[in-house]
């Protein structure tokens, strides 16, 4: 790519003391003051490299305690290594932990001033961008209130707010989307969307894999506080949620939900060329599979579906929602809802399968249930992986 990164980590590592006896911290103070290294250290990330080029996404996956977070402090300075280097360039904009550089007693409006003016943002052209932040943040009157009186959410709300009135080169933020109601994190989906196509940077640390998979184009996984993976972000999401997923089948089964309780969204059938039920399906290769899917909405609000195909060792295949493709669900009355999707000709190569629906609210943002139906897939086949891409030879010319 041309230019400079704007953010470049080499070797970058963060280490802490082991504190967890008496004497301990006696004895890291005693090794600070003599210049020695901690005898004892516990060590959050290792060898991490990468870049951030200007105009990329780039998401930081993993499971909890695998560094996600202290990397961003890393990166924007909260933190200092403890081996290696990161350097930044151009504005930043980051959105960590929740109340960061605000102020309790302050009201709203002013930490907006304090927060705007750290940003380069004052002056008459700050004046010019409040309604802007107001209206963004959608506090109502509490934009006067203390900080100090503001939910979770209203603080993300004024965060972000200042962030997009500012436009920064690059936007750093962390499980954001996390907080929030629906219609926030929709606005913020949407500023994102135009942030990215207008050229901004995006660093995104999320559990969310939809949205790690909408927002960013590449990907790093992080666990144990090392690298295990990075690369295009399709490829690297479905390696971790593989691994996770092969995980949580070898956990013993929870206990079954308390009788009488039901999820707002729930799947009620799959059928598989009009076979009902939860048994197994075969259908050749090139054939055609059917996908008749109802959705019971405990409210009576329409769902979203979520269709996935794994095969049977759990790699992903293939998934796609109907909010991806903007299809409405068919309504059927007192709160059942039908989609029907149809895979023809199916190109995945003979081997076992399971075909997943899972039921999602009508933003597409939380998952609620889940059913499989077992699919194999029939066929004489020479080539290897999953599917049979369309392809043509072309001989050389003399």
């Amino acid at each position: 790519m041309s230019g400079e990164p704007l953010v470049r980590a080499e070797g970058l590592a963060k280490r802490y003391p082991v504190l967890g006896h008496r004497g301990d911290r006696v004895s890291a103070l005693w090794d600070v003051l003599r210049g020695r290294p901690p005898r004892r250290v516990a060590s959050i990330l290792e060898d991490i490299d990468f870049a951030v080029w200007p105009g990329e996404s780039l998401a930081i996956i993993g499971e909890n305690g695998a560094g996600k977070s202290t990397l961003l402090k890393l990166i924007t300075g909260v933190l200092t290594p403890s081996a290696g280097t990161v350097a930044t360039r151009g504005s930043v904009g980051a959105l960590l932990e929740l109340g960061a550089g605000f102020h309790p007693e302050l009201s709203g409006r002013d930490n907006v001033r304090l927060a705007a003016a750290l940003r380069g943002l004052e002056g008459p052209a700050l004046a010019a961008k409040m309604p802007e932040i107001e209206a963004f943040a959608d506090i109502g009157r509490y934009i006067d209130e203390p900080v100090k009186h503001y939910s979770s959410g209203m603080v993300v709300r004024l965060g972000f707010a200042v962030v997009a009135a500012v436009r920064p080169d690059l936007l750093i933020t962390d499980e954001v989307l996390a907080v929030g109601d629906v219609n926030f994190q929709r606005k913020c989906i949407r500023w994102m969307d135009e942030y990215l196509a207008g050229g901004g940077t995006l660093l995104l640390v999320s559990h969310s894999m939809y949205h790690v998979q909408k927002l960013c184009r590449r990907a790093i996984w992080l666990k144990d506080g090392r690298i295990a993976a990075q690369g295009e972000v399709f490829d690297v999401s479905q390696r971790y949620l593989a691994e996770v997923e092969a995980r949580r089948a070898a956990e013993v089964e929870v206990p079954a939900t308390a009788p009488g309780w039901q999820p707002e969204f729930r799947v009620e059938s799959v059928t598989l060329n009009g076979e009902p039920g939860k048994g197994p399906v075969t259908v050749p290769m090139g054939g055609r599979i059917e996908q008749d899917v109802v959705i019971h909405s405990r409210d009576g609000l329409p769902p979203v579906m979520l269709n996935g195909w794994v095969r049977a060792d759990g790699t992903p295949v293939y998934g796609v929602s109907s909010e991806m493709d903007a299809v409405p669900a068919e309504p059927l009355g007192e709160g059942r809802f039908r989609f029907r999707l149809v895979f023809e000709p199916l190109s995945l190569l003979p081997g076992s399968y399971r075909l997943r629906a899972s039921a999602l609210d009508g933003e597409g943002l939380r998952l609620f249930d889940t059913l499989d139906r077992d699919v194999k897939v029939t066929g004489t086949a020479r080539e290897y992986g999953l599917a049979r891409l369309p392809h043509a030879w072309h001989g050389s010319r003399e």
